[in-house]
């Protein structure tokens, strides 16, 4: 009997492993086919909120991928609409709306990576309507210039989240404690207690049809109202000072509300309906937008270690259930979001009367721009979400002394600059510390000496590019009381990576007094040279099935100084030549990674000048896989 089934069984699990595979290599490609959809679209001709979620998805996927064409997509949409003066085609401030605000963290992400002052003339538009819009009593904003006295949830995610980060870019630290009012008084006068759920709306004056007499909120929950709220409440955190009391206020908000979306998620698909109370009410339906906020919010809080790892499940039923309810092939390698619906509001005319039966007949469509944009950001945390996190609960630190070079920023403000984590042109770490971020790391600089005491924490230490006279009057050179810190951190089982720069642009002799304790030492040439835009004078091959370049084929590396090695040192990566470009050493407990050049700055990893052959950003992730590898 046994012998009879053997074969068939064996075929069935060949037929049901094939499945599986195909199942699983279709779910890893829906995120890159719901890119290629947005951007075989073309972008609205208009001033418009809804452009402003999609292209803050395709920001999440330049920034994961290292994939130009999704910043180039972003530059293309809002570009159209910018003139050189920093005017909004087809936005009017007089309109006093909230709406109008949402795009506006597009235009500063154009301007941090770019530096033209269009996009920060336009987004100063925009946070002057915010100075000058019109509030309740408390202080909470209203939604728009037609709508006196109401609160929206659906507000809070197109102001806030724009609101926190001008701020931070400009330095106003005063206006964090306004940003953490608005979400107080949303919550203050719209949550339920009973379910922890929040009303869509909130009129100050109890004069709108909808409102209840006594409180002044709408009569339902809406969920795509709640998933904006959830959204903008992650979304400020990644802005807002950790030094503020008020972050902790905004903590407990988020915690109060993912329980909320943890006991109204239907545990059958995994889905949240729209409106959310209400799943077995006549009519009720579950909706995409709202399952795709409430699975970003959610995931994106346990990554960031602002929930509990265990809402992890939560976002992981409610993916899968996204995917499974939602998503449809569409051919030429795209996919379609079927099931968000187009609009809900309150008031307005014709008058919108908050009921149950309003905003169930509202349209539902497919591929709306407001539901795939939060798809984007959904299945981005998605991905990331299946990434190993090697890094987790580790810190790496980034020198700021040694390399300390500064410059007035568009305030008047005197700021470090050139690679530094939070520099997004040409000359940041920006995307290499999203790198190390997404593998589960805390970022940190070191804008002091180094000393044993505050290199304690962290577990790896990178110094890059020394200062010298002509890019910094009064450099700090690596000292030998800073050799004699730095090396004992190593011994005891530190990691460190040592980046410098051709002869000529950086200071070289004090940082070969560390680096030879390691059997490393700079030469004091320039190899690499390149000629215009002959990127193949600087391209360097892996070699088939490299040990440490496991993901990697080949490399841009420019004006680079060689390395001469010693024991304990070897050579990683060779040039044609036989020079060698990149070593690692050991030393006691510790490890050490050097090359002759910043290298992995925004320039040749962001993916907007190099052609698409060179693996820098590859290679930047690599590295990050071996500096975890080392880290004891």
């Amino acid at each position: 009997m046994l012998r009879s089934f053997k074969l068939p069984f064996l075929l069935l699990i060949i037929v049901y492993g094939s499945h599986v595979d195909t199942i699983v290599a279709q779910a890893k490609a829906i995120p890159k086919q719901m890119a290629a959809t947005v951007m075989a679209r073309t972008p609205p001709a208009k001033w418009t909120y809804d452009e402003g979620v999609i292209l803050e998805g395709m920001e999440a996927f330049w920034m994961r991928t290292g994939n130009g064409d999704y910043f180039k997509y972003i530059q293309k949409s809002i570009d159209p609409l910018i003139a050189e003066d920093g005017t909004i085609i087809t936005y009017s401030a007089k309109a006093q709306s909230l709406d109008n605000i949402k795009t506006g963290r597009s235009l500063l992400t154009l301007y941090k990576v770019t530096g033209q002052m269009k996009y920060f003339k336009a987004a100063t538009l925009l946070w002057e309507q915010l100075q000058q819009q019109p509030r309740t009593s408390e202080g909470g904003f209203w939604h728009k210039q037609i709508y006196p006295d109401q609160m929206w949830l659906d507000g809070l995610y197109m102001a806030e989240p724009f609101y926190a980060e001008y701020a931070a870019l400009i330095k106003d630290d005063k206006a964090f404690d306004d940003i953490a009012n608005q979400f107080i008084l949303m919550e203050k006068h719209s949550r339920d207690n009973k379910t922890g759920l929040l009303y869509h709306g909130w009129d100050a004056s109890g004069k709108q049809r909808w409102a209840d007499p006594k409180t002044g909120h709408s009569p339902e929950f809406w969920g795509r109202a709640m998933g904006w709220y959830a959204m903008a409440l992650v979304d400020v955190l990644d802005n807002f000072p950790a030094l503020n009391p008020k972050r902790q206020e905004l903590l407990a908000i988020l915690s109060r509300l993912a329980k909320a979306i943890q006991l109204s998620q239907d545990p059958q698909s995994g889905l949240w309906y729209d409106i959310l109370d209400k799943p077995k009410a006549e009519g009720n339906y579950k909706e995409a937008s709202v399952s795709c906020m409430f699975v970003y919010a959610l995931q994106k809080g346990v990554r960031l270690s602002y929930l509990p790892s265990g809402y992890a499940a939560l976002a992981k039923k409610g993916y899968e259930g996204i995917k499974k309810e939602f998503i449809e092939d569409a051919g030429a390698d795209q996919v379609n979001l079927k099931g968000t619906v187009s609009v809900s509001g309150l008031g307005g005319t014709p008058y919108r009367d908050g009921s149950y039966g309003y905003y169930i007949h509202e349209k539902v469509v497919t591929n709306d721009a407001k539901g795939v944009g939060a798809f984007l950001l959904a299945t981005n945390e998605m991905v990331l979400a299946d990434w190993t996190h090697p890094g987790r609960d580790k810190t790496v630190m980034l020198d700021y002394f040694f390399n300390s070079e500064t410059k007035k920023d568009q305030s008047g403000h005197v700021v470090q600059w050139h690679y530094k984590w939070d520099e997004w042109d040409n000359g940041g770490y920006s995307m290499w510390g999203e790198l190390f971020k997404h593998e589960g790391f805390r970022l940190k600089s070191l804008p002091v000496a180094p000393t044993l005491a505050n290199l304690k924490s962290s577990s790896v230490y990178i110094i890059t590019d020394p200062d010298i006279e002509k890019e910094n009057p009064k450099p700090n050179f690596i000292s030998a009381a800073d050799v004699a810190n730095i090396t004992q951190w190593v011994k005891n089982g530190g990691v460190l990576v040592l980046m410098a720069n051709d002869t000529g642009n950086a200071e070289l002799d004090h940082f070969n007094q560390l680096a030879t304790n390691f059997g490393i030492r700079f030469n004091k040439d320039s190899k690499g040279k390149v000629t215009g835009r002959q990127f193949e004078m600087a391209k360097l091959v892996i070699p088939p099935a490299d040990p440490f370049f496991k993901n990697t084929r080949q490399i841009y590396v420019k004006e680079y100084s060689s390395l001469q090695l010693t024991a304990p040192a070897s050579s990683v990566l060779k040039d044609k030549d036989g020079n060698v470009v990149i070593a690692i050493s050991k030393l006691g407990k510790g490890s050490i990674f050097a090359i002759g050049d910043p290298w992995l700055y925004n320039e040749y990893t962001d993916g907007r000048k190099l052609p698409a052959e060179y693996d820098n950003f590859d290679a930047a992730a690599d590295l990050i896989q071996w500096i975890s590898e080392q880290i004891r």
